[in-house]
């Protein structure tokens, strides 16, 4: 009886430690076209996103493409789309 209130307590105080987990970081792909879309979209930013950042920035400029330059519009069509709900998308095979 004391092994099984001790598993149950170990496996209680670990629970939170697996939820907490930072979630994967993007490869280096995602990352070199999130570099590209900064440095292609910095006047855009500023004149189409004012007061944006980080993923409101990305999104904004994504809800603008008809607003945006033809260098900025190329660099947003090379970055990977996420499916609805803001899950990452699936890893390649």
């Amino acid at each position: 009886m004391k092994l099984h209130t001790f598993v149950l307590l170990a496996a209680a105080v670990a629970a939170p430690s697996v939820f907490a987990q930072a979630p994967p970081a993007p490869s280096p792909e995602v990352q070199a076209a999130r570099a590209a879309v900064q440095k292609a979209c910095a006047n855009d930013m500023t004149t189409t996103c004012a007061g944006k950042e980080g993923r409101e920035a990305f999104q904004c400029l994504r809800a603008n493409t008809d607003k945006v330059s033809p260098d900025c519009k190329d660099a947003l069509s090379k970055l990977p789309q996420r499916p609805p709900g803001g899950a990452p998308p699936p890893p390649a095979q």
